[in-house]
């Protein structure tokens, strides 16, 4: 049985010009304050490439309170001290950073605050108001506002988190360690403010602190991967909780009568109404019925853009969680509806979040090119007919007046960058498909080279690879792309079907026309400019319809807001269906996905 009692982990990367020194003030600290036989210094050695390893290990090998604990792979600041403190000896854990920022005179206050006072978790404090601190504003302006945040959001009674000077008895780290996530530099934030909720006695105390070497504030470490975990924390501390099988249910609902409030909103129902009743009911429900068939073919695309990523799915579930987000976007700004898509294959399927987010970038640019291209063969067509100079005058919208003609314009200008933009990216995914180029990695190393940074341009290399697979299988890309052929012929067909609800008839210029015109118009509502699209379609689909057929303005924009109510209403009832059927519920999605983590050992997403 092992006698020792204190534990001291210095975390080192690439720390060859002071590690020596560091371990000599360590030694000579601790020897003033604890029986030899009693304590460890311990070198938290992470995946160095310089001389640090070399350093630790002869100094191991030639004293025995030294310990050298390797790491082939950067595990990050967190993962080091993590996996250091599971491997000490002491009953007393206790870390500072290898700079010797804080002074050594507070080593004992730090150690006994555990080992004899009683506290479960000791921390030095850079601003509590009997702090001798000599702090730069380019540190101290972030720290005051990292900690304001933390002490806000995450509900932290402690001045200073990131001080790299703490103790935490053996105990509380064996029970709080399975609930912290973070393995970089919110690591020691997320056990002060955890071991806060678990109701650990935490004692914070000055100490005089002086700042060596460069400041070590990074762009992407700090800026998106501080703050992020900083929401991920608040997200899993205060909202989490609070959401229960029936709140999520009765979110549900709502979200179904804010989508229908929204419609009233933009769409006069009395116009929609008198509309309705001057078409044939008959009609209009079989153009209902042609745009419900659309759905399940979306449910067999997704199914075809996962199964190239290795995730095999049934596509009646995938059918559902497409209606759930499509329902969500009818609601939400920005297109977040697509978050909540990714978040239910996430949770009920752990397929990971890039690579959800992924299959729908997919997604979207197939849809962007499939319609583009739709009107584009239809624009040639229109041409070659003679018909390019009344094209010309109905893109310009000098052949109707009015608002219709502003609304249009906006919508034709909308949909031609949405177009080109479509264009663009499919022509630079095929590109990078068959590069070897790392242009990720190059990027990012120019913002940052932080382990953060590591991180994040992980998470976007397996965002980018999972692209690049659907995109560089010849017959996944054609299985998608037909697929979306069909979906999107069938969404012109539901527009056609409600001209003949009118009593048009379908003669080949109108159904050219009506081709381009929702084309356009399913191009404009790409940008969340209003919610659900509604305005831009029927402006765009107007504005084209009217100048090149028969139909005049006013009929023409009743088609297009018949046409994009139906399909909405369509959208809503497949949402409610879908959540009723998936039994969509926050609380039960998050307790499946930790478990799928738990399973997986820690796998990162």
């Amino acid at each position: 049985m092992s006698d020792i009692e204190v534990s001291m982990v210095l975390p080192a990367y690439n720390e060859e010009t002071t590690i020596e020194q560091t371990i000599e003030v360590t030694l000579e600290t601790l020897s003033n304050l604890l029986p030899a036989e009693t304590f460890e210094v311990v070198v938290a050695e992470d995946g160095c490439d310089d001389q640090t390893p070399d350093i630790a290990s002869r100094i191991a090998n030639a004293d025995d309170r030294v310990r050298h604990i390797h790491s082939d792979e950067r595990l990050g600041r967190g993962g080091a001290l993590e996996y250091a403190f599971q491997q000490a000896n002491g009953d007393t854990l206790a870390y500072f950073d290898t700079d010797l920022a804080t002074d050594m005179r507070h080593l004992e206050e730090l150690i006994q605050s555990v080992r004899t006072e009683g506290y479960d978790v000791a921390t030095g404090s850079r601003w509590l108001p009997e702090n001798r601190v000599d702090r730069p504003a380019k540190r101290g302006i972030p720290s005051i506002g990292y900690n304001t945040l933390v002490r806000t959001l995450l509900r932290s009674d402690l001045r200073d988190h990131q001080c790299g000077f703490k103790a935490i008895d053996r105990q509380a780290f064996e029970q709080l360690s399975p609930a912290i996530a973070d393995e970089h530099w919110f690591w020691d934030t997320e056990l002060l403010v955890k071991a806060q909720r678990e109701g650990y006695r935490v004692k914070e105390f000055p100490v005089d602190w002086e700042p060596k070497g460069d400041s070590k504030v990074d762009i992407v470490r700090d800026v998106f991967g501080m703050g992020s975990q900083i929401l991920r924390t608040f997200w899993e501390l205060s909202v989490s909780p609070r959401i229960t099988r029936r709140t999520s249910m009765t979110a549900g609902t709502v979200l179904v009568a804010v989508a229908l409030l929204l419609m009233t909103q933009y769409l006069n129902p009395q116009t929609v109404l008198a509309e309705m009743a001057g078409a044939a009911p008959s009609i209009v429900a079989l153009s209902a019925v042609v745009y419900a068939f659309s759905w399940p073919l979306r449910g067999l695309r997704y199914r075809d853009i996962l199964d190239s990523m290795g995730f095999h799915e049934r596509w009646t579930f995938l059918t559902g969680a497409v209606f759930i987000s499509q329902t969500g976007n009818l609601v939400f700004p920005a297109r977040l509806g697509d978050g909540v898509r990714a978040y239910v294959v996430r949770a009920r399927r752990s397929i990971p979040y890039p690579s959800g987010f992924a299959s729908l970038a997919v997604e979207r640019v197939f849809d962007l090119l499939t319609i583009t291209l739709l009107a584009g063969v239809v624009m040639i067509g229109l041409a070659a007919t003679g018909s390019a100079g009344e094209l010309l005058a109905a893109l310009t919208g000098s052949t109707v007046g009015g608002d219709t003609a502003q609304s249009g314009q906006t919508a034709v200008y909308v949909a031609a960058a949405v177009g080109l933009a479509a264009i663009g990216a499919v022509l630079a995914i095929l590109a990078s498909a068959r590069t070897d180029a790392n242009f990720v990695r190059g990027v990012m190393g120019r913002v940052s080279n932080d382990s953060y940074a590591d991180y994040v341009a992980g998470v976007i290399e397996g965002f980018v690879a999972d692209i690049q697979t659907v995109t560089a299988d010849g017959r996944a890309f054609s299985r998608v792309g037909l697929n979306s052929v069909a979906i999107w012929s069938l969404d012109v067909l539901t527009a056609l079907a409600v001209f003949a609800a009118f009593g048009y008839a379908l003669t080949p210029s109108l159904i050219a026309v009506g081709f381009f015109a929702v084309s356009v118009g399913n191009l404009a509502k790409v940008l969340p400019l209003t919610p659900g699209g509604v305005g831009l379609y029927e402006g765009a689909f107007t504005i084209i319809v009217a100048p090149l057929t028969p139909v005049g303005v006013t009929a023409a924009l009743s088609i297009a807001i018949v046409d994009h109510a139906v399909k909405n209403a369509v959208t809503i009832l497949g949402g409610i269906v879908s959540m009723a059927w998936l039994n969509v519920s926050l609380t039960t999605a998050i307790d499946e996905a930790q478990a799928r983590d738990d399973i997986a050992a820690g796998t990162n997403e």
